[in-house]
């Protein structure tokens, strides 16, 4: 198979643009849950994680433990992806903000050509990989955006106001600025 390659510059003003998006719907979707009480938030409610709290858990486990790891520091750390890595609300809460802040100035970080090269890794069961850097960049975007979806359904579910995290609401809101 040969390797995908991609025009950089694009990829970084891409990427950039996703994390700004995943800091603001951190942002909302936490705003949203202030309203929460302890109780249905801890509650199992069926997701993958099982609770609110759980499904938060897992996204301060992949997204900033693992993932932003891995693109930061290039190590892979041997982590369960159910783990409680957080059990208090707030210092979650602010884990999560302020680890969704730290993903745009990485990236201004690295040279545009960064972002057509590859992420070598080892995965979660030990492993070597190599993925395209731009698109596994994305895919951790992507896979908060999943999540979030999952507890906006759970507040659906609980009768609470879900806010709109729709990646359009947040360009509007943000009067679209290029990276």
């Amino acid at each position: 198979m040969t390797p995908l390659s991609l025009n950089p510059a694009p990829w970084l003003a891409h990427c950039v643009q996703l994390a700004r998006y995943n800091a603001w719907a951190t942002a909302t979707l936490l705003g949203a849950l202030d309203a929460l009480d302890e109780t249905d938030y801890r509650r199992d409610l069926g997701l993958f994680f099982r609770s609110i709290h759980g499904t938060l858990n897992h996204l301060l486990v992949g997204e900033h433990l693992l993932w932003f790891r891995r693109f930061a520091e290039g190590v892979s750390p041997s982590l369960k992806l159910d783990a409680e890595a957080e059990p208090d609300r707030a210092r979650l809460a602010r884990r999560l903000s302020d680890g969704a802040a730290r993903w745009e100035p990485l990236m201004q970080s690295w040279p545009a050509a960064r972002f057509d090269g590859t992420l070598d890794y080892t995965t979660m069961r030990g492993t070597p990989a190599r993925v395209p850097f731009a698109l596994t960049l994305a895919h951790v975007f992507n896979h908060a955006t999943h999540h979030r979806g999952q507890i906006t359904a759970a507040l659906t579910l609980l009768g609470q106001p879900c806010p709109e995290l729709d990646l359009v609401y947040f360009l509007q809101q943000q009067a679209f600025r290029p990276a």
